[in-house]
C-alpha cells in the first residue's frame, strides 16, 4: 500500500509523514530528503548546476542511501551521514533547480518506485500522487498560509543553528513556491483524487489523526464491500 503525501514546502509534510507512518507500521519515505542529498553532492563538487553532462555525472557516481532508524530518517551520502547538512539554507535556496533537472528525476523516481515495490510505505513530496505513484491507494496535498509556513521554516533553522527573519524566509517561500509549480520537470500539483488538507490551523497531532482515520475508514469500507 501506497499513501502519498504532497504540497508546498513547509506545509507539514515530513513531520507528518513520518507519523503517519508510525501509526501504520509503514515505511516512511523523504523523496525530499533524496533531493536535497544530491543538491548537497552537487554543491559540495562545486558542479555548475547549468551543466548538464555534469550534473548527470555526479548522479551517477554518488551512492545514496535513506532509511528509518527509530524516529529519525537517516540519510547518507557515499558512506557519510548527511541528515542535518542537507537542511542547510544553502541546500534549501538551490534544491529546486536541482530538483527540475531531468535526469535527476528520473534517477530519483527510479529509486522511489523500486523502495515502494518492495514494502508498503508512507510518500511525501511535490508530484508524488501524480507522476511517482499515481495509482496510490491513498493521497493527500497538504496546504498552509506563507506565514505560517515560514514560522516553521524558521524553527527548523534555528535548531541548525541558522537565523532568519521571517519576512526574508516568506519571500524565500513564494519564489520556491514559483519555481516548484511551474518546472516543467513534474511540477508541483494536486492530483484529482487527492483530499486537500489546509494545515495552518491543525496541530502536528490533528493532522497526523486526519489522515490515520481518513485511511483507516477507507480500508474498513473496502473490506467490506469487497473494493
Amino acid at each position: 500500500m501506497i499513501v502519498a503525501i504532497d504540497g508546498p514546502a513547509a506545509s507539514g509534510k515530513s513531520t507528518t509523514a513520518k507519523m503517519v507512518a508510525k501509526k501504520l507500521k509503514m515505511t516512511y519515505l523523504d523523496t525530499g530528503a533524496m533531493y536535497r542529498a544530491v543538491t548537497l553532492a552537487l554543491l559540495r563538487s562545486n558542479t555548475d548546476l547549468d551543466d548538464y553532462d555534469s550534473v548527470c555525472q555526479v548522479v551517477d557516481e554518488l551512492e545514496l542511501d535513506i532509511y528509518d532508524q527509530g524516529s529519525k530518517t537517516v540519510v547518507k551520502l557515499d558512506g557519510e551521514d548527511v541528515s542535518q547538512a542537507i537542511r542547510s539554507m544553502q541546500v534549501t535556496e538551490n534544491v529546486s533547480a536541482v530538483s527540475a533537472v531531468k535526469y535527476v528525476r528520473e534517477a530519483m523516481v527510479e529509486i522511489q518506485r523500486n523502495i515502494g515495490k518492495k514494502t508498503n510505505c508512507v510518500v511525501e513530496g511535490r508530484d508524488i500522487g501524480t507522476i511517482v505513484f499515481p495509482e496510490a491507494e491513498f493521497k493527500f496535498f497538504m496546504i498552509a498560509d506563507v506565514e505560517t509556513r515560514a514560522q516553521r521554516r524558521q524553527s527548523d533553522l534555528l535548531t541548525l543553528g541558522e537565523e532568519r527573519s521571517l519576512e526574508e524566509l516568506i519571500k524565500d517561500l513564494k519564489i520556491r513556491d514559483q519555481k516548484d509549480s511551474t518546472r516543467s520537470q513534474s511540477p508541483l500539483t494536486k492530483s484529482a483524487d487527492a483530499v486537500e488538507i489546509d494545515t495552518t490551523h491543525f496541530s502536528i497531532d490533528e493532522q497526523v489523526k486526519l489522515i490515520v482515520n481518513h485511511i483507516n475508514s477507507k480500508s474498513e469500507q473496502r473490506k467490506k464491500y469487497g473494493k
